[in-house]
């Protein structure tokens, strides 16, 4: 089959922000979504306020940007609209990827969503436990014959961006030892996970024929790789971050990624090849990421050279500050190292919780502030 890639602006950026829904008393997840969006979603005039597989859960959706302020600008925007729409059910919102400690099976997927039923019905237990929250980043590819390459440069540095989204070091109440266990959930859903490598388009459409077929998939959308694709908006997308508590941090990793994207695409303007590492080496480095967080040693060339996440991440962003500055991203770019300083949200996390007795409802209170006042200084 052939698939078409949708002609799109090099460089443009789209956010997709999930967030979880919390009662205000308890902390614990509420199945508000219906209710919130019965007063600020798509039927209401903001098609940028959607549902989610959870009742739990609404997404923000941007329109597509140029510059990364202005996405985030919008983020800030929706979140504050369905804030004012929240506060009255006594309802607060968060953006981690899990809860710190409610249950799965206390939850209610939405209904009359035949994808979801459709996904709940083939993966069963797995699918039910998906009581997880992220963020998808997509920018704009000009042409086709550059995705697949540009992917393969952005695999390298996958545990660079889960380390700076890490927000999921709790799972029904207990603490994991990992700082995403959301990345290691999600990857139990037989079409989510690591990006297959494919040698050039035709293999890709081969695949996807193949998915197809034998019914893995009914679409491209039932592909949740951590990075992929996207033909029908023109760009790839990247689906490997935790939920992220501000957006102030979005702001960070969305300029990390557009100048990563722009950094390859030059590359290949200038004929120049992208590294490839092997598939096991992305494999650990996902595993690494999941586990250790900003302590993780990740394989950092095809020959499997290692170092520290966080020193790689500030020599990167030096060699990235003049492609951002020309996107006009440059400020959101440094803010990187602001995460890095004061620790990405799982370590904020873990201190919330230490500094008030092992509370979990007092990290719910303390990431619910995050997102109200967009700082990443309430957790410490």
């Amino acid at each position: 089959m052939g698939i078409e890639f949708t002609r799109s602006k090099r460089g443009r950026i789209g956010l997709e922000w999930e967030v979880a829904l919390v009662d205000r008393r308890s902390g614990e997840l509420t199945p508000a979504a219906p209710e919130i969006l019965a007063k600020v979603g798509p039927a209401e005039g903001f098609p940028h306020v959607t549902g989610e597989l959870l009742t739990n859960t609404v997404e923000l959706v941007t329109a597509p940007h140029h510059i990364v302020r202005q996405a985030t600008d919008e983020l800030s925007r929706l979140a504050h609209t369905v804030i004012d729409i929240a506060e009255p059910l006594g309802v607060e919102l968060i953006s981690s990827g899990t809860h710190p400690f409610s249950q799965w099976f206390a939850q209610q997927v939405t209904p009359g969503n035949p994808r979801y039923e459709v996904l709940i019905d083939r993966t069963q237990w797995w699918g039910r436990q998906m009581m997880i929250w992220g963020v998808h980043i997509h920018i704009g590819v000009e042409r086709r014959d550059k995705v697949l390459p540009i992917i393969d440069g952005l695999l390298n540095y996958l545990p660079h961006f889960q380390v700076l989204s890490a927000s999921s070091p709790f799972w029904a109440g207990e603490l994991t030892g990992y700082a995403s266990n959301r990345a290691l959930m999600f990857q139990q859903l037989p079409t989510a996970g690591l990006t297959p490598q494919f040698a050039d388009w035709e293999s890709y459409e081969k695949t996807v024929s193949d998915l197809l077929h034998i019914g893995v998939i009914e679409g491209f959308g039932d592909l949740r790789w951590d990075i992929r694709p996207s033909p029908r908006w023109g760009t790839v997308e990247l689906r490997v971050f935790d939920g992220v508590s501000t957006a102030y941090e979005i702001g960070a990793i969305a300029a990390f990624t557009q100048a990563l994207v722009e950094h390859f695409s030059r590359e290949l303007d200038a004929g120049r090849e992208i590294p490839v590492f092997p598939a096991y080496f992305h494999r650990e480095n996902k595993w690494r990421s999941a586990r250790y967080g900003i302590e993780s040693i990740v394989v950092v060339g095809p020959d499997g050279d290692e170092r520290l996440v966080t020193d790689d991440l500030v020599e990167v962003i030096a060699r990235l500050a003049p492609i951002a500055e020309e996107l006009g991203s440059l400020d959101e770019l440094h803010r990187v190292h602001t995460i890095i300083e004061r620790g990405p949200s799982y370590l904020r996390q873990l201190r919330v919780a230490e500094a008030n007795f092992g509370s979990l409802k007092a990290v719910v209170g303390a990431l619910a502030a995050e997102l109200r006042d967009n700082t990443v200084t309430t957790l410490r």
